[in-house]
Order: structure tokens, then C-alpha cells, then sequence
């Protein structure tokens, strides 16, 4: 088997995909609170440095829309009823040229699973938050990030992540950069 090649993520190649971070949804996820925490930091880092922000909702009519925080950081957002959010209008959300996606949010065993696999099947470099998505159970997170793991999505921490976009301390976003990391 060849090794997979690791690349550095690009933030003029990257686009976040927040999904499905509903004011209904997130009560009942495992330790939701700090899910959304980290959804929101880097969201706000990826605005300070001009990386596009996708959200998705599932079955708003019945869930709700995206908690205010989130909604207001997004640049677009689909509407969906498949778990898989490649099925209902994400690609045609995606910009062409930014084949580094970056995805977190609910639930990780069910939409953020279905829709990272078809991402990476359809030749998208797919990395996962793994502090910043959550399901109900646990266990169901666990296993879902150890087969997406396994599947070819690369698997990194939201501040992982922040330092790797910014590249170094002389980034002109830096210092704001690190206030959001710290707080």
C-alpha cells in the first residue's frame, strides 16, 4: 500500500464546512458547548484570514437553523435532507479552486461522515476537526473519526490547524489569530 502524501493545508486553497450546528441539535451532543466553541474559532480565524465559510443545515423545519453565532460567520448556507450534504447543493457551494476542505460539526458519525467519505471519493483533500465535532454518543464519534481516519481524511485540532493557515508569527492576522486561539 502507498503511503498517502501529507501537504500542508493552504488557506488560499482552503474552504470551512460547518455542518449542521442547529439550535436544536447541539443540546443533546456529547459535550456540545465546547464542539460549538471550537466550530466558532475557527470560523472567526478563517474570516480574519478570507477563507470561505460553508454551513449546511439539516432539515431546518424540524431542527432549526444554525445557532446565531455560526450563521452570521458563514458566507453560505445549504439547506438539506440528506445526510450526505454533497447530495443536496454542497459542491455547487464549494469554489473551484479550493480543493482543501475543511470540515466540523454534527453529528460526526452521521452528516459529517457521509458527506467527508463522498468529498474524499470525489478527490477533495477532507480534513476533520476532531475537537470541533461531536454526536450524541461518544462512541459513535470515536468510531466515526477512526474510519474516516482510515478512509483518507486527514485528521488535525482546530489550533492545529489555525497555526498551520497562518504559517508564521509575521502573518499581519497573527496577533488576532492568537487572541481567538487563546480565548
Amino acid at each position: 500500500m502507498i503511503a498517502k502524501q501529507m501537504v500542508k493545508i493552504n488557506p488560499n486553497r482552503s474552504t470551512l464546512v460547518l455542518i449542521d450546528l442547529q439550535s436544536r441539535l447541539m443540546p443533546v451532543i456529547h459535550q456540545g458547548e465546547e464542539v460549538l466553541k471550537q466550530c466558532i474559532k475557527i470560523a472567526k480565524i478563517a474570516k480574519l484570514l478570507n477563507i470561505h465559510i460553508v454551513g449546511t443545515e439539516q432539515s431546518p423545519q424540524s431542527l432549526g437553523h444554525n445557532v446565531d453565532a455560526i450563521a452570521q460567520l458563514c458566507k453560505t448556507t445549504v439547506a438539506k435532507d440528506r445526510f450526505d450534504a454533497c447530495q443536496d447543493g454542497l459542491i455547487n457551494a464549494l469554489s473551484k479552486n479550493r480543493e482543501h476542505l475543511i470540515l466540523a460539526g454534527c453529528e460526526t458519525h452521521v452528516c459529517v461522515m457521509q458527506t467527508a467519505l463522498e468529498l474524499v471519493r470525489q478527490n477533495f483533500k477532507v480534513s476533520i476537526l476532531v475537537d470541533a465535532v461531536g454526536s450524541r454518543r461518544s462512541l459513535d464519534r470515536d468510531i466515526a473519526l477512526h474510519r474516516l481516519g482510515s478512509s483518507g481524511a486527514t485528521l488535525l485540532t482546530t489550533e492545529m490547524l489555525a497555526f498551520e493557515w497562518l504559517g508564521n508569527t509575521s502573518n499581519e492576522s497573527f496577533k488576532d489569530a492568537l487572541a481567538i486561539i487563546k480565548s
